[in-house]
């Protein structure tokens, strides 16, 4: 298959595992995080990894947007199901993420709140039309990548005149969340680790184009190879970080040329700046508040505004004590680090929010087993 196949070449992948191991430098240490959660997967289904010069790591980042959705707004979808009797609307590894109390939109859904797995908003906008006399909520989340369907969804129910729909946007946005990870006074007092460089995401970029990075590459001398998600595209960019560093230069390179442009998708992108503008700040799982990381709907719009509408509260919600999945998102620890990993938390039962989505670092970690390291645990049984 076209774009596929030849990015799988095993043959291929050996010989750029062979300029690495060449231009690698022995005398030093390469850290470069990987930003989205597709990557993770690549790198982890691959083994990729196993692939890198013992100095070269790779850190994951927080670039699942299932794992970084704080239980706050997880608990205001449940609150809408379970006490405003809405039809919640959103997508299927949102449904599993935990939330308070022991619950999640799923479970929530067990116990009688109308909560509904959806492919898209058109989906949710569908329901609405067929159900007049219910409230509908679309939870929409997601980076750019899915940021324009929802900006449609909103322009689509504003021209029907759609009466009972409306949308809980808790969209993130990439570069924001890029830079906190190196500046910010409340990550480093989280603890976070040294970075070279970041393999920039594959999909975002595909919307915003490649030039949003470049403020950021130049004012923290750290580059940023965009790079697509099979594993020859990761190899790739891993290469074209670590030529970069030893050339000392600090630029915004495009590994992923077949799909990514300087400028990205400018219509997708007035899209959203005509229905959707930024928060001051948004909680990320594990990153604490980010200044100007998400966004929320512009007052044109504020009849389709769930927030608004129900008068909704945020409050935060601390996650799980003896999960590690805010650590993971910060890059500080490995899923292997966490106690409970493929233990007590498992795809099928999972304790944060990392092990729901298939992108999450420990679900990718778990599903093709880079745990080999973890001690069996025998415990005895009454």
């Amino acid at each position: 298959m076209k774009y596929i196949d030849e990015f799988r070449d095993g043959d291929i992948a050996r010989k750029i595992a062979d300029r690495l191991q060449a231009e690698a430098r022995p005398d030093r240490q390469y850290s470069f995080m990987e930003f989205c959660g597709g990557h993770t997967h690549a790198i982890s289904r691959y083994g990729v990894a196993e692939l890198l010069p013992a100095n070269v790591r790779m850190v994951h980042g927080p670039g699942c947007p299932v794992c970084v959705l704080p239980i706050g707004r997880i608990d205001l979808a449940i609150q809408l199901a379970q006490e405003r009797g809405a039809i919640v609307c959103t997508y299927g590894d949102t449904m599993r993420v935990p939330a308070s109390d022991g619950l999640s939109l799923v479970r929530a859904k067990a116990r009688g709140g109308d909560i509904r797995m959806v492919y898209s908003g058109a989906d949710a906008l569908e329901i609405a039309r067929r159900e007049p006399g219910r409230e509908v909520v679309f939870f929409a989340i997601g980076f750019e990548t899915t940021t324009p369907p929802t900006a449609l969804t909103l322009q689509r129910a504003r021209d029907e005149g759609l009466k009972n729909f409306s949308v809980l946007c808790c969209h993130v946005l990439t570069p924001a969340a890029i830079t906190h990870i190196l500046e910010s006074p409340e990550v480093r007092q989280y603890g976070t680790v040294p970075l070279d460089g970041f393999v920039g995401p594959a999909h975002v970029s595909i919307v915003i184009g490649s030039a949003p990075y470049e403020p950021f590459a130049a004012a923290y001398r750290k580059p940023v190879v965009i790079a697509g998600f099979e594993p020859l595209d990761v190899m790739q960019a891993v290469l074209m970080l670590v030529r970069q560093v030893n050339e000392g230069r600090a630029e915004v390179e495009n590994e992923f040329t077949r799909a990514v442009t300087r400028e990205g998708n400018r219509h997708a992108q007035a899209l959203v700046d005509e229905v959707l503008e930024l928060r001051p700040s948004f909680e990320w799982r594990g990153l604490g508040e980010v200044p100007h990381s998400a966004l929320k709907i512009r007052p044109g719009y504020a009849e389709f505004d769930a927030e608004r509408r129900f008068g909704l509260d945020y409050r935060a919600v601390p996650d799980n004590k003896a999960c590690e999945c805010g650590a993971i998102l910060r890059g500080v620890k490995k899923p292997t680090d966490c106690r409970i990993f493929g233990t007590v938390c498992t795809p099928e039962n999972p304790v944060g929010s990392c092990m729901v989505s298939s992108e999450g670092a420990c679900a990718a970690h778990y599903s093709y087993g880079r745990f080999r390291d973890i001690p069996v645990r025998v415990e005895a049984v009454a």
